[in-house]
């Protein structure tokens, strides 16, 4: 194929989001049609489930747009070929699309998913411009920069319901994330099933106000188990977060035996960080938590378990006489070494079960397990730090990947968080500190957006807080910073904001 050197450097002509990172394009089209033959060298099954997808979606949007044209078309083939080996990522693909045939190649079930995303992209702009099912004449190579692309939510301090979770990973996988980390317990609400611990759920899953008004809820095991699924045919690893030590008032509403002071207190109905943590003295705790991890490692095939560690404090353990005598007995001299054993048995569960523990920068106070990941929000130190001392992070920090933070003026903006993460500041996100060396580099996994949900009450504000936002995140976490661009960034999110109309998506107009 030949195309102009203008042709080359054009970035603006689609919407893809995020922007592959290597691709020729023309103004040539090619008509797609319900003759259009999607064929699978050797019968790949990676290919043949993908294909499945994309037939799937493109009955979504004929209910969007016009019906898929079955008459008076040419009937054009799109082969799906898997390579024998990754050039540059396992995730990576290829598409080449000419007039007669077009051809997908990748060497994973997520390559040849992120390129159906790609094509269907492509497709959805003509169909909104135009009513055309065309695809544009392209050849693109793409592969992400980072193996962690990750989006955050908490459902603990407002809960959302299975169609909404659906919903948030049909965004995620749209934009290419593979990581979905679900926020499922803290002080607010216990949000997950458990055999063993029934009043969890009974209890902890429910606050009431002092109007008498009653708010949560809870999944059943086989609601898990069908989110799950139900992310692993959108590429997607659902990463479960079970907060420990700190943030634990839910599950001390349902077994106040596990704090420090046994005393029977409600679910919290106001916001904030609370002085009752689980005990580190008592071997009960240990007990309760390790088998509600047993229980969680059942329905989560995914490699990580995301423990908290986060804003513990330790006003209780300092008062508490089992905590004391778990430092003597332990050799321990001071409380920061006590919450560093407590996550360093929790880290050698999950070990032990083929399991790796994923925290919040705070474990790294009082020295960090050997095997455990460190996600650094408090800036990128905790990050940096956790690599100098040859260990794996993911940097999501609040600077640039809180979007429960104000979007604009706040006079004119729905209720936030009282800080402030504009759009252009999420788009210059990068993982990669300066501080550290190309090869210390490696151990940076990726980075990943969050939305905390204290002040975000309903799903259309969720998803107004989330979009455009989570484009941005996208290609921070995808394209290679040679490619990136804010105003040519733009130009695509606004060809965007039609297809989120169409949908019914709520966002904030850029």
């Amino acid at each position: 194929m030949t195309v102009s050197s203008a042709n080359r450097m054009r970035k603006t002509k689609r919407n893809m989001i995020p922007l592959p990172n290597r691709i020729i394009e023309s103004d040539e089209t090619i008509k797609i049609s319900g003759t259009t033959q999607w064929m699978v060298a050797d019968n790949e099954p990676d290919a043949n489930s993908v294909i499945a997808y994309l037939q799937s979606q493109f009955k979504i949007l004929e209910t969007l747009y016009s019906p898929l044209a079955t008459e008076n078309q040419r009937t054009y083939r799109i082969e799906f070929r898997k390579r024998a080996q990754p050039i540059e990522s396992e995730e990576e693909y290829t598409i080449k699309l000419q007039h007669e045939v077009g051809l997908i190649e990748a060497y994973s079930r997520n390559g040849f998913f992120y390129a159906a995303q790609t094509l269907l992209q492509l497709l959805e702009v003509d169909l909104h411009e135009s009513g055309s099912w065309s695809l544009p004449i392209v050849e693109l190579a793409d592969a992400p920069r980072f193996p962690w692309r990750g989006m955050h939510l908490d459902v603990s301090r407002h809960f959302y319901t299975v169609a909404e979770v659906k919903r948030f990973l049909n965004y995620l996988a749209r934009y290419k994330f593979n990581r979905f980390h679900w926020h499922l317990t803290d002080d607010h609400g216990w949000r997950i099933e458990s055999k063993r611990y029934p009043r969890l759920t009974e209890i902890g899953a429910w606050r009431t106000d002092a109007l008498g008004n009653r708010y949560g809820g809870f999944y059943t095991r086989e609601e898990i188990e069908e989110v799950v699924a139900y992310a692993e045919t959108l590429c997607i690893t659902v990463v479960p977060e079970i907060e420990l030590p700190g943030h634990s008032r839910a599950a001390l509403a349902a077994y106040p035996e596990l704090g420090c002071t046994g005393v029977v207190q409600p679910v919290p109905t106001e916001w904030g960080v609370f002085e009752d943590v689980y005990c580190s003295g008592k071997e009960a705790t240990f007990e309760f938590l390790t088998t509600i991890l047993d229980e969680v490692i059942e329905l989560f095939p995914g490699q990580y378990i995301h423990i908290g560690g986060d804003e513990c404090p330790k006003v209780r353990w300092k008062q508490c006489p089992h905590c004391h005598a778990r430092m003597k007995s332990e050799g321990i001299d001071s409380f920061e070494e006590l919450q560093s054993y407590f996550v360093h048995r929790i880290v050698k569960h999950l070990q032990e079960r083929g399991k790796q523990a994923i925290g919040w920068d705070e474990i790294l106070e009082g020295g960090l397990a050997q095997s455990a990941i460190v996600m650094s929000w408090r800036g990128v130190a905790g990050g940096i730090a956790a690599v100098e001392a040859g260990h794996q992070a993911i940097m999501s920090p609040t600077s640039h990947c809180y979007f429960d933070y104000y979007q604009g003026p706040r006079e004119t903006e729905p209720e936030a968080f009282p800080n402030d993460l504009p759009l252009a500041r999420v788009y210059e996100f990068d993982p990669f500190p300066p501080e550290l060396s190309l090869e210390q580099s490696k151990s940076i996994l990726g980075g990943q957006g969050n939305v905390w949900t204290e002040r975000i009450p309903n799903w259309s504000h969720l998803e107004y807080m989330l979009f455009p936002r989570i484009t941005a995140m996208a290609e921070a976490l995808w394209t290679k910073p040679e490619r990136r661009d804010y105003a040519d960034f733009m130009k695509r999110v606004e060809q965007e904001i039609p297809i989120w109309q169409q949908r019914r998506i709520s966002f904030r107009k850029p």
